[in-house]
């Protein structure tokens, strides 16, 4: 079995912080219009008037959940950290929580009343956002050694503190299996066909799963990165995340072209450019990512004592 060095640990937790970053000022713009104007860079302002190298709520939750799994797996620990975010500013570039999605929102305030983490989150169909998805790169790396029924089991739990419905815990599911794969040395076609394996068969027999895999029919039944980008849908859905971020991943030959492809589909840029960030973080490594983006982040400084302190708890 081959062991991930720090370089991909740092790789894919930056690359959710970069991408973001870069996604941020692009938030809800149409894609024709960054056709025009494209992100190249990490620019500053924009949808939230922020500066030059702030992260959103993806990397803020992403750091929470590293956070608190340096001190092994905790779900209570976890939504209280989640809930520090939210509350007191913890793992915000500037010191106070923005661009909070709905579902999550509603999560946060099921837990503030006590409500148990397990069962927090939204279960309806219209809580399918990408709310967890785009913080569930850590457990890559946390549930790397353990057999697929556990792994699957904890992330389904730490996705449902906000979001709960199958159909967000097969994506959660298909983004940790498919970084594993990429871990353990494969191609990113080779770990598509083997990812699209272990998801058919572990859910076959598992009926209100079951159900939910042709919703994602792109990507278990051809090839996702052979579409066409207009085929490609990126607003908020966790479907068309997961595909936009393998399309924009798998379609890229650095890290730096897979998480501008993903900005610049448009609308949710931030969370594309977050979720594509951790596979091309985690394939290319930590050295990868360009050194002027990466000197540009809100509290890099802080990010990487962090992710030395997760290293060392991962590899202990």
């Amino acid at each position: 079995m081959i062991e991930f060095k720090k370089d991909k640990v740092l790789g894919a937790i930056f690359g959710v912080a970069v991408g973001d970053a870069l996604g941020v000022p692009a938030e809800f713009s149409e894609r024709d219009a960054l056709k025009e104007e494209p992100v190249e860079g990490m620019e500053g302002y924009g949808a939230h008037n922020q500066p030059p190298g702030t992260w959103s709520d993806d990397t803020s939750l992403t750091l929470c959940l590293v956070d608190s799994l340096c001190n092994g797996y905790n779900l209570d620990d976890i939504a209280t950290k989640f809930l520090m975010w939210y509350n007191e500013g913890l793992w915000t570039p500037h010191g106070e929580a923005f661009d909070i999605g709905d579902t999550t929102l509603y999560a946060l305030e099921n837990l503030s009343i006590g409500i148990a983490p397990r069962v927090s989150g939204g279960t309806d169909e219209y809580d399918n956002g990408n709310g967890s998805l785009m913080r569930i790169a850590p457990l890559i790396f946390y549930t790397y050694h353990m057999d697929l029924e556990e792994r699957f089991k904890i992330v389904h739990e730490v996705s449902s503190i906000t979001h709960a419905h199958p159909r967000a815990l097969i994506a959660c599911d298909y983004y940790v299996q498919y970084g594993i794969d990429l871990l353990n040395g494969k191609s990113k076609e080779d770990a598509y066909f083997h990812t699209n394996g272990i998801i058919t068969e572990f859910f076959k027999e598992m009926p209100n799963f079951k159900q939910e895999l042709k919703h994602y029919h792109k990507i278990l039944e051809g090839k996702v990165w052979e579409l066409p980008e207009h085929d490609i849908l990126s607003h908020g859905y966790v479907v068309y995340t997961l595909e936009g971020a393998l399309w924009s991943f798998i379609n890229a030959n650095n890290f730096k072209e897979a998480v501008l492809k993903a900005v610049n589909l448009g609308h949710d840029a931030d969370t594309f450019g977050a979720v594509t960030g951790g596979l091309a973080g985690l394939y290319y490594g930590y050295e990868s990512i360009p050194e002027n983006w990466l000197n540009a982040l809100a509290k890099k400084e802080e990010i990487e004592n962090l992710l030395e302190k997760f290293y060392r708890f991962l590899t202990k």
